[in-house]
């Protein structure tokens, strides 16, 4: 009887009352707890069920045999009502718990900003004083306000000593992290916010270079606290970190003396190390502490032979502050204070070592991100496809990145020792007969011989070249610079037969490279991928045989709104998902060594956007884009690594310095193309040698159409030439040219064309027409080729062509016609694709 009665009341939580739509206005049906454990075991399995299984439902549960189906389809409704209902309210509240988070965290950031500059203040009002009271000749006050750092090794000697030094050195961390011992200001670029990385200060005028950084992290203290230990997990540029002596302190914390190393980031310079007093603490709040400053004297650590290749550096007192947040999860106070001995490195690469911004880039926003990430690992907020795991990804950007340091670095007690060279300088072959590949099946080396690593490598300063701009080119346009049969070679040597020298057995590449993305960070500074490079057999015999070759590749910086210290692209040979052996990573790093004032990256596209401006508006935009990259400068460092057999030493290192030689010459002509300083197409330029301006193109395109068709291809096809080219290269769908000959190749392309194509006007003269069309495509281009000839035009019907890339292109409808010259003469085809996406 209850099942059925309809009383007046509120929708309960539990689900016991429904209004019915269609009932009196506040009649509701009341339902049985037996009712509602039947309703919601069914809705566990299925919170949308479809008519028929509600009739289903109906006729299995006998409870619910007199309930109309109207009414289960309510229930189920005013399920799914609540259930979102609750997630939005939790949602809200953890975006609120944040909220109140950040904004205690700014608070207390304006309280410290106040007490500095009461600090300034008092201190301008004192000096003013003393410059009253004190004749100049005799004023002694600049003497009497520099202090001498302490020697923190006075006691050094003994437990107590270290203790005391580590109550020194939590004091003066805390003055950094939440006090004034530092002048910071806010990093450009940098804007807090809830959905930022943190709150970034840089110092001004303090000794060496520091950096501090605060944020929310969605991880318990005591979790955070591990991580951030672990330096080598996060911090890209740490070699390897020793704990020699740990002592136990008051408050369960611990005392440790530490020896870390780092890589050096080009071969232009000696890599660093510290020896540090490192002190974990909990204070009387519950925060946890973990602080670390240098011992002075070089006799700390290893055996001097064992560091000769180091520069000893300071650390100053820094560290980690973590407290915990109210809701959950922790805010995090992060200060770097380093002396890096800039003496020690050429002038032209001081700014790298004497740059508050670098540290923070990439030292202590990348502590921050790297737990940042972690977390939203952990919540589920990032979930990769195929169920690939984060950690597991993790660890190969980490190999990917550990190897291409190791080439770098070249350290000896890796193993690796200095070749004889040609006479000329350049590139720099290292090789390291310790390093052994194995095969898939742990079987051995690869080599039917002993062998080992080659390593060639150089270093070149850039002027005026946009970094990212310059890795996303060398990443998408890999036929640019690369050698297919190189490439070939060192996928060879993970197979465990005998590899051959490229040029024994010649292999063709057919300029195609498919990215499969694997992974990438929440604010896409890296991306990890696979990159599948397409092989042609020669003969008949190998066409049976797969010759395509797979590369684990890792981006960093490529993404335009980041912001970093170094823009890499680093990638490795596979044959499968390898084990623990390392990688053979090769690559490029690009350092910029004069920071952007603004911290914004560059916006310029590959695709050269800017050089196809014209006339006044040209100027304009190529002068204010491009303001800071013409003046840019950075160092770029190229290192390759080759696997040889002892008997083909010789051979392998002569073929790795010529391969790098030809890098560095193909990168030189990248770099040129796409300077700022050397880009600007304007209507008095050509787009290619032999080709018409860019402005007379474009009107030779317009008219054509016009021609052909008989309307207009522009809304001001009447305008001057250089108004036609600008709105042509605006145009929304995608205009390809190609030349008019047996084997077509595109000249030109407007912005969407390019991204379509997903190239450059670089790069676009490697295209063919037919390479850009699957099979039926390319039977309707070519059956309609009598019609084009006969008419001038022809429409093709809706189809899929191909991007430089690789991807799969779908266009609604495509428009080809033939564009006629002053003399009436054909000079090109041109192709409009409407609608075109990437399926």
């Amino acid at each position: 009887m209850a099942a059925a009665v309809a009383v007046r009341g509120s929708s309960s939580d539990g689900g016991g009352y429904d209004k019915v739509s269609g009932m009196d206005s506040g009649k509701y049906v009341r339902y049985t707890p037996e009712q509602v454990e039947a309703l919601e075991r069914v809705y566990a399995d299925c919170p949308k069920p479809t008519s028929s299984r509600r009739q289903q439902l109906l006729r299995e549960c006998p409870i619910l045999a007199n309930i109309e189906p109207k009414q289960i389809k309510v229930w189920f409704q005013n399920r799914r009502c609540r259930d979102k209902q609750r997630k939005e309210s939790s949602r809200l509240q953890a975006v609120n718990r944040k909220l109140t988070a950040m904004n205690k965290l700014l608070m207390e950031e304006n309280e410290r900003l106040q007490k500095q500059v009461s600090q300034l203040v008092h201190e301008n009002a004192h000096m003013r004083q003393q410059l009253q009271n004190t004749p100049l000749a005799n004023d002694t006050s600049c003497e009497s306000n520099v202090t001498t750092p302490q020697n923190p090794l006075r006691d050094a000697s003994n437990p107590s000593g270290l203790l005391s030094i580590a109550e020194e050195t939590l004091t003066e961390f805390l003055s950094k992290a939440t006090g004034t011992a530092i002048d910071w200001v806010q990093m450009p670029g940098m804007k807090p916010g809830p959905d930022s990385v943190g709150i970034v200060a840089i110092s001004h005028g303090c000794r060496g270079v520091a950096a501090r950084a605060c944020g929310l992290v969605n991880l318990e203290p005591t979790k955070v606290v591990e991580i951030l230990k672990d330096r080598p997990s996060w911090f890209r540029d740490c070699r390897n970190l020793e704990v020699f002596t740990m002592i136990p302190a008051g408050n369960g914390g611990t005392v440790e003396l530490v020896y870390t190393q780092l890589y050096a980031p080009t071969t232009l310079v000696p890599a660093r190390d510290f020896w540090t007093l490192r002190y974990t603490t909990t204070m009387e709040d519950g925060s946890l502490v973990v602080c670390e400053r240098s011992l002075s004297g070089s006799g700390g650590g290893p055996s001097a032979a064992s560091a000769q290749q180091y520069v000893r550096a300071e650390m100053l007192p820094s560290g980690y502050l973590v407290r915990p947040c109210e809701g959950g999860g922790s805010i995090v106070h992060i200060v770097d204070h380093l002396d890096l001995e800039a003496w020690s490195v050429p002038e032209v690469l001081r700014p790298l070592y004497e740059s508050s911004r670098v540290v923070a880039q990439k030292m202590t926003t990348a502590a921050l991100r790297h737990i940042r990430q972690i977390a939203q690992e952990t919540s589920g907020e990032v979930v990769y496809a195929l169920g690939r795991q984060p950690a597991v990804l993790r660890t190969f950007s980490q190999r990917l990145s550990r190897g291409f340091n190791d080439a770098i670095s070249g350290f000896n007690d890796d193993g690796w020792s200095i070749m004889g060279g040609d006479g000329v300088e350049d590139v720099v072959i290292a090789c390291n007969s310790t390093k052994k590949i194995r095969s898939n099946s742990n079987a051995g080396i690869a080599f039917g011989a002993p062998g080992g690593i080659i390593c060639a490598k150089a270093s070149m300063l850039l002027q005026s070249v946009p970094p990212a701009v310059l890795v996303r080119f060398l990443r998408e346009h890999r036929s640019e610079w690369a050698d297919y049969n190189i490439d070939a070679y060192l996928a060879s040597t993970l197979k465990t037969s005998a590899c051959s020298l490229p040029g024994l057995r010649p292999m063709r590449f057919s300029g195609s490279q498919i990215i499969i993305p694997l992974a990438h960070t929440v604010e896409n500074e890296e991306i990890l991928e696979v990159v599948r490079l397409e092989g042609q057999p020669l003969t008949h015999d190998e066409a049976l045989l797969s010759r395509d070759i797979h590369l684990l590749q890792l981006c960093t910086g490529i993404d335009e709104k980041s912001v970093g210290s170094s823009f890499q692209l680093v990638f490795a040979p596979i044959d499968d998902f390898p084990d623990e052996t390392p990688l053979i990573s090769s690559g490029f790093r690009v350092i910029p060594l004069d920071m952007k004032t603004d911290g914004a990256s560059s916006g310029r596209t590959l695709d050269l956007a800017s050089s196809l401006e014209v006339g006044s508006a040209t100027a304009q935009a190529s002068g204010d884009a491009s303001a800071d990259d013409c003046n840019l400068r950075s160092v770029l460092t190229i290192a390759f690594q080759f696997p040889y057999e002892l008997h083909l030493q010789d051979s392998v290192a002569a073929m790795a310095r010529q391969y790098v030689r030809s890098i560095v010459s193909a990168v030189q002509r990248v770099s040129m193309a796409i300077s700022p300083s050397q880009t600007g197409l304007n209507a008095g330029q050509r787009i290619i040698s032999g080709f018409p301006e860019a402005a007379t193109l474009a009107r030779w395109v317009c008219q054509s159409y016009h021609y052909h068709l008989g309307v207009e291809l522009l809304s001001q096809s009447d305008g001057d030439a250089e108004q036609l080219l600008k709105m042509l290269w605006h145009y929304q769908d995608a205009i390809l040219c190609c030349s008019f000959k047996e084997k077509p190749v595109f000249t030109f392309a407007n912005k969407a064309g390019l991204d379509m194509l997903e190239t450059s006007l670089v790069a676009l003269q490697d295209l063919t027409l037919d390479r850009i069309f699957d099979e039926p495509g390319k039977e309707a281009l070519f059956s309609n080729i009598p019609k084009l000839m006969e008419q001038g035009h022809v429409y093709l019907p809706s189809g899929v062509c191909m991007s430089g890339m690789g991807r799969h292109v779908s266009f609604d409808q495509a428009v080809a016609w033939k564009v006629l010259a002053e003399d009436s003469n054909v000079h090109c085809l041109a192709f409009c694709f409407v609608n075109w996406s990437f399926v």
